[in-house]
């Protein structure tokens, strides 16, 4: 098999739209993309303005966000179908920044951050960032979700807060345990009806924009039956109908070094979650991001976005994953989402004074609900002690302490539980010499080589060596890619395979649904116990895929498929 050479510094910087327009672009594509692109704003819109006012900045905010930043993503970024705007992500950090040094400290902090991130990507460093292990990625999202739902009881339920409401989780509880008495029942039976409303049409009808029908239905009523809630328009006054002018706050060296450590901590935050919903994307269109030129597209983007009043910006995972649904083509499809949100700024803004605060509460509720990603949770405290503890650990300190202590932690313990792993693996080994001769590959345990079973177009046989844990995941499932054939069967031989994670495991899912849908039957040969349950765990087994003693054993199997389907 003839190596791929190894990839320029053009096709690595490459903004996929550029690639998209050179692969052919016609009527036919922009008007999807128009269609992809009104959906999502439609989603996006509501989503904006509820996760500035949960950061403790003023709606409009998040609304420059999606404009400046969307359009910057999809202009300049390394994935197809990435929509950019402020993420549910960020709320816990930046509220505490808006809180510790004012608005525009935050400004300041994302544009280093956006210079960082611009920095990292054309070190071509963000192939490092898939380094970070799947228990510690579960476990500061979890956080995350726990946090963004504590910061949203107060308008779900209408309670009036004597003095500023605190932004760390346990005095927060406080306080809101202290302002019980003061439940606001109209704001209740608001906040029920929009959940209800997003709920109900998420089940009965999945293709209709329940945030908006939500936020309109419950602002209307609220708006005729002169119920005493809170709105957009009672607390902030509106919402203008015009970008502002681009400009940077004052700023000496001594503040900006003093906001270095945020500025790393937005950088490394973005980074992480736009390839994470990067890889969202691929996975559910078969496509491939450029890693590194996400980091500079996104790193932009941050930096045009607090230019013209906006807040930290970053590859939202549930706008991308309904770009892909509604049929997008390519990056057109998000700089139009930011041209109809513009749109609707310049023509509808007055209406945004009547949207209840308590239905935007409801939409991030839902919004926390989602992140927990509870499946994956519970798989992970049902893997084993090891990665239960990184999870448990990188959750704990993001809610009760700080999410940059959280990911350094959730790493390090990653890495000594990757250690350990590799330890008990060689005390399995001990009783062979670790020096020892050269034998024949038979007496070895491997099979005879056979050139005609390697050149099979119809059988592909891949061999990973050595533990398919979180650091090696992404190098294997980048050379799988970029085998560029479709075979009828691929096998990939488990045999010098000691122990598999969950992030492997997690990609190998990945990867076995790629191949599903190319109508390729996926082997896994020799796996031992452990190395079996852990991927079945993560749900690789029948019929996804089908486990053989041996690679014959797997490739007879696949020959007798062959021959039933004839």
């Amino acid at each position: 098999m003839r190596r791929s050479p190894p990839p320029s510094f053009r096709d690595l910087f490459t903004p996929k739209l550029v690639t998209v327009l050179r692969e052919g672009y016609g009527l036919t594509d922009f008007r999807a993309d128009v269609i992809a692109g009104l959906t999502v704003a439609i989603v996006a819109l509501p989503l904006s303005m509820a996760i500035a006012i949960a950061s403790g900045v003023t709606p409009d905010r998040g609304l420059y966000t999606a404009i400046i930043g969307g359009f910057l993503v999809s202009l300049l970024g390394g994935s197809r179908f990435q929509i950019g705007g402020p993420a549910g992500a960020f709320i816990v950090l930046v509220a505490a920044i808006v809180e510790r040094e004012g608005f525009d400290g935050l400004v300041l902090a994302t544009a280093m951050a956006g210079l960082i991130l611009v920095a990292v990507g054309f070190l071509r460093l963000g192939t490092y960032i898939r380094y970070i292990p799947y228990p510690v990625t579960i476990g500061f999202t979890a956080g995350i979700a726990v946090i963004i739902f504590s910061s949203q009881i107060k308008d779900l339920f209408g309670l009036h807060i004597a003095g500023h409401e605190p932004a760390a989780f346990v005095p927060k509880l406080q306080a809101l345990a202290g302002a019980w008495q003061t439940v606001n029942l109209a704001a209740v039976g608001v906040a029920a009806a929009s959940l209800a409303i997003i709920l109900g049409l998420r089940r009965w009808r999945p293709h209709w924009p329940g945030l908006l029908i939500a936020v309109v239905v419950c602002g209307v009523a609220v708006w005729a039956l002169g119920l005493p809630v809170e709105t957009i328009g009672s607390r902030f006054g509106g919402v203008p109908r015009s970008l502002p002018a681009p400009g940077l706050p004052a700023f000496d060296l001594a503040r900006l070094v003093h906001l270095i450590p945020d500025a790393i901590t937005i950088a490394m935050l973005g980074g992480i979650e736009s390839l994470l919903s990067a890889v969202v994307a691929d996975g559910m269109s078969g496509r491939r991001h450029r890693s590194n030129s996400e980091l500079v597209g996104q790193g932009v983007a941050n930096v045009g976005s607090v230019l013209f009043g906006g807040i930290c910006v970053t590859g939202t995972i549930a706008r991308t994953a309904t770009n892909v649904r509604a049929g997008s083509r390519g990056p057109v499809s998000g700089i139009l989402h930011s041209f109809f949100l513009l749109v609707f700024m310049l023509v509808a803004a007055p209406l945004a004074s009547y949207i209840p605060l308590a239905t935007l509460a409801a939409i991030l509720t839902v919004v926390a609900w989602n992140m927990a990603e509870k499946h994956a949770l519970m798989s992970l405290l049902r893997n084993g002690r090891g990665e239960a503890l990184v999870l448990l650990a990188t959750l704990g300190l993001t809610v009760f302490r700080d999410l940059t202590e959280a990911i350094a932690v959730g790493v390090v313990l990653g890495a000594l539980l990757f250690m350990h792993r590799m330890a008990e693996a060689v005390e399995i080994e001990t009783h062979h010499r670790l020096i020892e001769e050269d034998r024949p590959d038979t007496e070895n345990g491997r099979e005879h080589y056979d050139a005609a079973e390697a050149t099979d177009e119809d059988v592909m046989v891949y061999r990973l060596n050595g533990p398919f844990f979180f650091g090696a995941t992404a190098n294997v499932v980048q050379v799988v890619d970029r085998l560029g054939a479709t075979p009828k069967a691929f096998i990939l031989d488990f045999a010098a395979v000691p122990f598999v994670d969950s992030s492997g495991a997690n990609a190998l899912a990945a990867l076995v649904e790629k191949f599903n849908r190319g109508d390729t039957r996926v082997y896994f040969s020799a796996a031992v116990p452990s190395v079996r349950r852990a991927l079945v765990r993560a749900g690789l087994k029948p019929p996804r895929v089908r486990y053989a003693a041996s690679i014959a054993a797997a490739r007879a199997a696949a020959r007798e498929s062959d021959t039933v389907a004839a």
